[in-house]
């Protein structure tokens, strides 16, 4: 995997002046520093990147350049990173669960914000984590609703046990505070509500004023056909119900998108193997490459089909079952793909809104997975 030099204008130049026969993720920072400002503008609190989602340093380098100070780390690796190429920034370790040896590792980076959901984990930032300074977010879950997956079958306390925690957190020093996740790509507006009256409630039930409440990731990107998530419309429901919840005395707050933030700042190149006997599609990448969060989230329809001299194929959509290029039965995409009836072995298939994941989980398995990242002026097709 490397970045090419070349500034290219669009995806359909990159098909048309060098057909690659390897997956290309086209980058365009225009489009992520254009996002990453309009969360800035649009969130009533501290924007934080979730670096697992694309930790390419060019990434990191153009959210700084947009104006990105905060970032949520979750790993000795992503700390050291950001220390590196953010100086100064927040960092927000919040993966729940630690080793000793990463929470000594983080400490001494000097990272001074924590979650935890639990008493066992708790318990071991209490006893090596300084408390001067230093603040602790309780994770808490409610049923998921509204999310492509639930990341609370992971983490996240109960509303009983996070005042527990809340409360405990305060009483051994350090600064207390809240985080939820109401879960990837979350498209209803509402789970933010529920959460954040759960938040309020979770206050009072421990007597603890939060400092800082954190709205986590879930913001979405551009997947589907048809019109663009309206995050502003979250930003002003996140503004006005933690506003009401709270009785007008909310703590700041924090929101941490990944997908969010990146997602739509690539398009991903593929190309068709093969069309075996005019009926499934074999592609050059697959849930082992660049599409390995497909089988998790559902299938991306923003998809358009080129020839190799990078005309758009037209023509009724036709249902197709679309596989990677690995020698394994189980890499292929979750649903059937509409695909022009026209599409041709050796036609190209872009997939838009791929920034997310796609490069960080790409692996080489079974020899595959040769992966390109280009830049360009634009995503435009």
């Amino acid at each position: 995997m490397g970045l090419s030099k070349t500034i290219w204008a669009n995806p359909s130049e990159i098909i048309r002046t060098r057909q690659p026969d390897h997956p290309v993720l086209v980058f365009a920072p225009a489009v992520l520093q254009a996002t990453a400002r309009r969360f800035i503008a649009g969130f009533p609190g501290l924007v934080t990147y979730a670096v697992k989602s694309n930790p390419d340093e060019m990434v990191i380098e153009n959210l700084v350049a947009a104006g990105i100070r905060g970032f949520d780390v979750a790993s000795p690796y992503e700390i050291d990173m950001i220390r590196r190429l953010a100086p100064g920034a927040a960092m927000h370790y919040h993966n729940p669960v630690r080793g000793r040896d990463e929470i000594a590792h983080a400490v001494k980076a000097g990272v001074r914000t924590w979650s935890v959901d639990s008493h066992s984990e708790l318990d071991k930032l209490i006893a090596m984590v300084p408390t001067e300074g230093r603040e602790i977010s309780v994770r808490f879950k409610l049923p998921v609703q509204g999310a492509a997956y639930n990341f609370g079958a992971k983490f996240g306390a109960t509303c009983e046990v996070a005042a527990e925690l809340l409360r405990k957190a305060a009483n051994a020093g350090f600064i207390p505070s809240l985080t939820f996740h109401p879960g990837t790509q979350c498209t209803d507006p509402m789970t933010w509500d529920a959460y954040l009256r759960a938040a309020a409630g979770i206050c009072r039930e421990a007597g603890v004023k939060a400092h800082r409440l954190n709205v986590g990731g879930g913001f979405p990107n551009h997947r589907t056909q048809g019109d663009a998530p309206d995050l502003e419309a979250i930003f002003a429901l996140i503004d006005r119900v933690s506003t009401e919840a709270f009785d007008g005395d909310r703590p700041e707050m924090v929101c941490e998108p990944g997908r969010g933030l990146v997602g739509d700042a690539f398009t991903h190149i593929t190309r068709i193997r093969a069309l075996r006997d005019g009926g499934h599609v074999f592609l050059n990448d697959g849930i082992y490459g660049g599409l390995a969060e497909l089988p998790l989230v559902g299938n991306i329809d923003r998809v358009a089909v080129f020839s190799p001299e990078g005309l758009r194929r037209e023509g009724t959509a036709v249902e197709r079952i679309v596989f990677g290029p690995t020698c394994d039965s189980v890499d292929r995409l979750p649903q059937e793909l509409a695909l022009p009836g026209e599409t041709q072995e050796g036609d190209f298939i872009v997939f838009q809104g791929m920034g997310a994941y796609s490069s960080a989980t790409n692996t080489r398995f079974n020899g595959f997975g040769k992966m390109e990242i280009v830049t360009a002026l634009s995503l435009k097709l």
